[in-house]
């Protein structure tokens, strides 16, 4: 029987294990090492399963594939994964004449190969920019996972290579239209981008054309529809605050279109409006699910501001891209994405999709004479398409839709939308898919949860998720309170001093299922990641009997202690979130529910948490200390594991091949701690 690793307690006694935090320190690295080789340990009975899911997943997925190409100026832009390569490789080739997407290998040019680069290590490509005259490729590399990038020009007809000599950088690349003029961002000491640099290629050094000194604010630049333009936005979880440029002139200052006012969130966009040259405007200044206003092109301040949408109480405005055809909205109502098409001659009308719940997103990537835009759509049983929209007629194609080999039916899962109802009489919606055949029963079921700044869990498809609902399983998404599911009124009564909302919706979902009697506790198993694993940690304290297994992946359960340290990364732009525990009222609020300090002497269920060791949002030690706490305190015997994944940051392992089997490790200890592992040899 292995031996499960005991940390020991420190001198703090509201911090035990804060020793933990030591990174590098040989104490730490013998006790996450230790907890590593117990897991393995552990799950060693179910290797073979681990190898068949790894094997069974990978077999579902196209290794060798064509992505869909992007006609861009003379050229086709597309990536290629070949078999056996953890990443895809980037390529361009000639545009045919005749307007098709047809890609030809005797002609084509490799201009990145990230498997060259990353030599079997961890490797996230950041940028990847080609300049406006497609002459030069300006991409960024973090080989660590700590989110910190190097920066890269490419010159593509002779192949030199240039590194650009400055550190620090948060990654992003953005050419103005001289093809010889770049901007980058730079991180303080907390990670956060706070300055930006404008750079011609060449020079000695780079001219700093803004500083951002408040710590609640990360900079941001981008082109905007047009490519006339460039966007600089400095933006909080609350407050916005836009400059622009002239991507003609990038030797000229920004312009501020409307200085910050605190709670006044806007984001512009730049095109053709209705023949002319200017700017749409999406803003939260009359109402919190957004209106959008236009402006002239030479007069984009907010005094210019004119009302173009009006703000819908029943509709969210989540996004805005202009077309030289027209302007496109994403919307969102009763949880679900809109798309509403607005065309320059003609009159507006919202796409037309075939399931009751899914995922839309505009893929803003054609030239901006396009005469149509792209779609990505998916759907729990759907694998992801990318549909083509005429935008005049709102003719759709379906243009590619990603593989599924071997035996696969869409029709074989039933994917539902239900509603729980919280205690406060609030109506949670859920989406659910399973095989029909496992539906009518109490079957094992795998809830999943987040709930926070906003975002919004639509429902996606997954080639490895198949393995679950293939052995009986039924897959759920709670879409909880502090998501933006159904519009920003949804997320602020997740957030700050309504947080415990979130935790509450969770419960009463996983009562529901039960309820209805798609599930039972003891076959119960849920998971969370990064806020979500603060979800997945505070409802564990609350009700450890509703769950038979928990997974948490690069937890936030150390809440409290990191809001309480201004240094670490986001720590205070988080404030808009969480609060600020500084606040005694605030400390309460948090130390209620917060993962770490509410640990007890009860029985959990079984438990799964991994931490990226690089990690620079969600800290290694969060979820150290977590399991540390929870050896020392429970009740129970179950299975409490911690993987470090020593070679990744908060996104985890950076190939391909190597995620699938993350993934494979988490499916095999569910099958394992709910007893299904034996039957599946």
């Amino acid at each position: 029987m292995p031996q499960a690793p005991l940390a020991r307690v420190g001198n703090h006694p509201a911090d035990p294990y804060r020793w933990l935090e030591q990174r590098d320190k040989p104490p730490v690295l013998a006790y996450l090492e230790a907890e590593n080789a117990y897991l393995e340990a552990e799950l060693a009975d179910v290797g073979a399963l681990r190898e068949t899911l790894f094997q069974e997943i990978k077999g579902r997925i196209r290794e060798t594939d064509l992505s869909l190409p992007v006609p861009w100026g003379p050229y086709l832009y597309y990536q290629r994964t070949t078999a056996g390569d953890e990443y895809p490789r980037h390529y361009r080739c000639p545009r045919p004449t005749d307007g098709s997407l047809r890609t030809d290998e005797r002609c084509e040019e490799l201009l990145l190969d990230p498997n060259a680069l990353a030599d079997g290590g961890y490797l996230s490509l950041g940028a990847f920019e080609i300049s406006p005259d497609h002459a030069r490729l300006a991409y960024s590399l973090d080989t660590s996972g700590d989110e910190i990038y190097r920066l890269f020009v490419q010159e593509l007809d002779g192949g030199e290579l240039h590194e650009l000599p400055f550190e620090d950088c948060n990654g992003s690349m953005t050419w103005a239209n001289d093809s010889e003029t770049l901007f980058f961002a730079e991180l303080d000491d907390t990670q956060r981008p706070h300055k930006l640099y404008r750079y011609r290629l060449g020079a000695d050094e780079a001219e700093l054309v803004f500083n951002e000194p408040d710590g609640r604010f990360f900079i941001h630049c981008y082109r905007a529809s047009s490519e006339r333009q460039l966007v600089l936005l400095s933006n909080s979880k609350t407050t916005c605050e836009a400059w622009v440029l002239d991507a003609e002139r990038p030797e000229k200052a920004f312009i501020c279109l409307a200085p910050r006012q605190e709670g006044h969130e806007y984001y512009p966009d730049h095109g053709r409006i209705d023949g002319d040259w200017g700017w749409l405007i999406r803003s939260n200044q009359d109402g919190i699910n957004f209106a959008v206003y236009q402006a002239p092109e030479g007069s984009p301040s907010r005094e210019h501001w004119r009302p173009r949408i009006g703000h819908d109480a029943a509709r969210m405005i989540e996004d805005l891209s202009l077309n030289a055809g027209g302007f496109v909205l994403s919307l969102r109502e009763q949880g679900l994405p809109i798309v509403e098409v607005h065309p320059a001659e003609a009159t507006p009308y919202r796409v037309e999709l075939p399931d009751a719940a899914y995922s839309l997103d505009v893929q803003d990537s054609l030239e901006f004479d396009s005469a149509a835009i792209r779609l990505r759509y998916e759907a729990l049983n759907r694998p992801s398409q990318i549909r083509q929209l005429s935008l005049v007629d709102g003719a759709q194609q379906v243009l590619k839709e990603t593989p599924v080999e071997g035996p696969f039916n869409a029709d074989d899962y039933q994917s539902l939308r239900l509603w729980a109802e919280a205690a406060d009489g609030a109506r949670i919606p859920i989406s659910l898919v399973a095989r029909r055949d496992t539906l009518g029963r109490p079957a094992p079921l795998y809830l999943y949860g987040y709930g926070a700044y906003g975002e919004s869990l639509d429902p996606w498809f997954s080639h490895a998720r198949l393995s679950l609902l293939e052995r009986g399983f039924v897959f759920a998404i709670a879409h909880v309170r502090g998501g933006g599911e159904l519009g920003e009124a949804w997320y602020r009564a997740g957030r700050l001093e309504h947080k415990e909302n979130t935790f509450g919706d969770f419960i009463a979902v996983a009562e529901h299922l039960i309820a209805q009697g798609f599930t039972s506790a003891d076959r119960l198993a849920i998971s969370g990641g990064s806020a979500g694993g603060l979800l997945i940690g505070a409802v564990l304290n609350r009700r450890p009997e509703l769950f038979a297994a928990a997974i948490a992946e690069v937890p936030f359960v150390d809440v409290l202690n990191t809001m309480h340290n201004p240094e670490l990364p986001l720590t205070v732009t988080e404030y808009d979130e969480w609060g600020d525990p500084h606040d005694p009222e605030v400390h309460a609020r948090i130390k209620a529910y917060a993962p770490y300090e509410n640990v007890r002497a009860q029985a959990y269920p079984a438990i799964l948490a991994v931490a990226g060791y690089h990690d620079s949002r969600v800290q290694y030690w969060e979820a150290a200390k977590w399991v540390a706490k929870l050896r020392a305190s429970r009740t129970d015997d179950n299975l409490l594991l911690l993987k470090t994944e020593f070679g990744a940051g908060h996104g985890g392992m950076s190939g391909r091949y190597q995620a699938l089997k993350d993934v494979a490790l988490e499916y095999a200890f569910l099958l394992k701690v709910l007893g299904l592992a034996d039957s599946q040899r």
